[in-house]
C-alpha cells in the first residue's frame, strides 16, 4: 500500500463532496494491520494543510475497559468486535452528525486504555474522519452505522502482509518473535479474517 497514493486520492475524493447538514462523515475500515490509522492521520493532515478544518475520530476510543472484559471473560478477545462499546460509538456518530459539540475517549496504548473526554469535536468541523476495525462489518449491530457515512473506505491488504505486520507490531512492543506471533494467531488474525470475510462493501477500496 502507498499511503501517499493513497491519502492524496482520498483527499481529492473528499475535497469534491458536497456537505450533507453542514458536514462530511468519512468511514476508513480495514483489518487490524492494514493501515487504516496511518491513511486517516496522511488525509487528515492534508486536509488541513488546505486550510480545511478536519478532525480524526479513531474507534479505539470505545474499547471496552480492561476490567468489564475480564469480568465477562473476553480479555484474551480484547479488539474483538464485541469488546467495543458499539452504543457509546453510535452515540458520538448521531452527536456528531447532528452538529453537536462532542467530546469523545482516546485510547492510550501505552496504558491499554481509553481515556475520556479526551478529543473534542465542534459544530465548526466540516470534515470528520472516523477510523476503524469493523465500521462496515457486515454484523449486527454493526451495520447499524451505514446511514451515518458520506464516504465508506476500505483498505483491502493480504493476509500473509497483515500477519507480518501485526507480529512486527508486538515485537516492536518488546515481545519476542514466538510471543509476538502467539499473540498475532490467537487474536489479531482472527479478528482480521473476521473483517474479510464479513466486509458489507465501500465506496472506494484501496489496496
Amino acid at each position: 500500500m502507498s499511503v501517499t497514493r493513497n491519502a492524496a486520492a482520498l483527499h481529492q475524493r473528499i475535497a469534491g463532496m458536497p456537505l450533507r447538514d453542514g458536514r462530511q462523515m468519512i468511514a476508513i475500515a480495514g483489518a487490524p494491520g492494514s493501515g487504516k490509522s496511518t491513511l486517516a492521520e496522511a488525509v487528515v493532515a492534508a486536509l488541513r494543510a488546505d486550510d480545511v478544518p478536519a478532525v480524526l475520530m479513531p474507534m479505539d476510543g470505545f474499547h471496552l475497559d480492561n476490567r468489564l472484559l475480564e469480568a465477562k471473560g473476553l480479555l484474551p478477545r480484547k479488539g474483538a468486535p464485541e469488546t467495543f462499546d458499539f452504543g457509546g460509538l453510535r452515540s458520538a456518530l448521531e452527536r456528531i452528525r447532528a452538529g453537536e459539540t462532542v467530546f469523545l475517549p482516546v485510547f492510550d496504548r501505552s496504558r491499554e486504555e481509553a481515556i475520556a473526554g479526551a478529543a473534542e469535536i465542534g459544530p465548526d468541523t466540516p470534515i470528520v474522519v472516523v477510523e476503524g476495525n469493523y465500521l462496515l462489518l457486515d454484523e449486527a449491530p454493526w451495520t447499524g452505522l451505514r446511514d451515518f457515512w458520506d464516504l465508506t473506505v476500505f483498505l483491502d491488504v493480504p493476509e500473509t502482509e497483515l500477519e507480518r505486520r501485526l507480529i512486527s507490531r508486538w515485537i516492536g512492543f518488546g515481545y519476542d518473535m514466538t510471543i509476538a506471533r502467539a499473540k498475532a494467531e490467537s487474536n489479531d488474525l482472527p479478528n482480521a479474517l473476521r473483517v474479510a470475510q464479513n466486509f458489507a462493501g465501500a465506496d472506494l477500496t484501496l489496496t
